[in-house]
């Protein structure tokens, strides 16, 4: 859970909103694989992040600079991207189940 992350979290729950909604638990428990790759003369980075249900969600990362690449720096902004891209998965699908659709 990023600090942004726990911070809306901990007001989230300073005001008791209770109602069904997402969390950063709930979203971390969906991720059951991640797996990366750096194309080969690129600083470009992907990062697969493998869902409870089979679904795979990509991230990616660039550096502009070759000269300021680095692998890990990398791998952790390719993951934030996928990882931000399950938060809409998972709001459409409780939306759907709110709304009994």
């Amino acid at each position: 859970m990023s600090k942004d992350e726990h911070a809306i979290e901990a007001e989230i729950q300073a005001k008791g909103l209770n109602a069904p909604r997402l969390t950063p638990a709930h979203i971390d428990a969906q991720i059951v694989g991640e797996s990366y790759h750096v194309f080969p003369g690129t600083t470009l980075t992907v990062c697969a992040l493998t869902l409870r249900n089979g679904f795979h969600v990509v991230g990616e990362s660039a550096a502009a600079s070759p000269a300021n690449f680095d692998v890990e720096i990398g791998r952790k902004i390719a993951r934030d991207n996928a990882r931000g891209k399950i938060w809409a998965l998972e709001g459409y699908l409780l939306r759907s189940k709110l709304s009994g659709v």
